[in-house]
């Protein structure tokens, strides 16, 4: 997809974005602009503008797999709390099967992940229960989806240096990147 700044206006890009992609962007496609952003470390930004390039599922997965990448350092800290997994389990069985029923049940786990997160020191939990949210609520998946990732780079970050942050921002936006160059493949068959 081509980048343009009416189409970063028209999704509420900052206006110090905007004033970056006119300045200092050497691409138009959205990947190349992604990849610049990473380059140039700014990480939170290409979070956010994949996060508007993907639609429903993608958004779901993509919250997902940031959520995987903590779920073991959450369970060796908390071995008997199994809420963010069933959260993540349950935004899984949504990808597979999109019901009322199933939507039901990972809003439902969602909460439970969420509510323990807010009387926890866990962020890791939060970064679960924000991939079980994308899956219930299609109106903020887009946000859940981004909260997801950077819930997990800051929990991570509690647990690690710098660089190791960044290489896990880097490893969650490249899965992004790779699920919209399937969707594009699709799109082009």
């Amino acid at each position: 997809m081509k980048i343009t700044t009416d189409w970063l206006k028209k999704n509420n890009a900052c206006s110090e974005g905007v004033k970056w992609f006119q300045e200092f962007s050497e691409h138009d496609k959205a990947s190349g602009v992604i990849n610049q952003l990473m380059g140039e470390n700014r990480f939170s930004w290409a979070n956010w503008l994949i996060c508007r390039l993907m639609d429903r599922k993608m958004k779901i997965q993509y919250a997902i797999f940031a959520a995987e990448q903590v779920l073991k350092i959450f369970e060796k800290k908390y071995p008997d709390d199994k809420r963010p997994r069933q959260a993540i389990e349950a935004a899984k069985l949504l990808i597979e099967n999109d019901t009322p029923k199933n939507r039901q049940a990972a809003a439902y786990a969602a909460d439970d992940a969420a509510a323990y997160a807010a009387a926890a020191d866990a962020a890791y939990a939060a970064a679960a229960a924000y991939a079980a949210a994308a899956a219930a609520d299609a109106a903020y998946a887009a946000a859940a989806a981004a909260d997801a990732a950077y819930a997990v780079a800051a929990a991570y970050a509690a647990a690690a240096d710098a660089a190791a942050r960044k290489n896990l921002q880097t490893k969650i936006i490249e899965y992004g990147l790779s699920l919209l160059a399937e969707a594009e493949k699709k799109e082009g068959a």
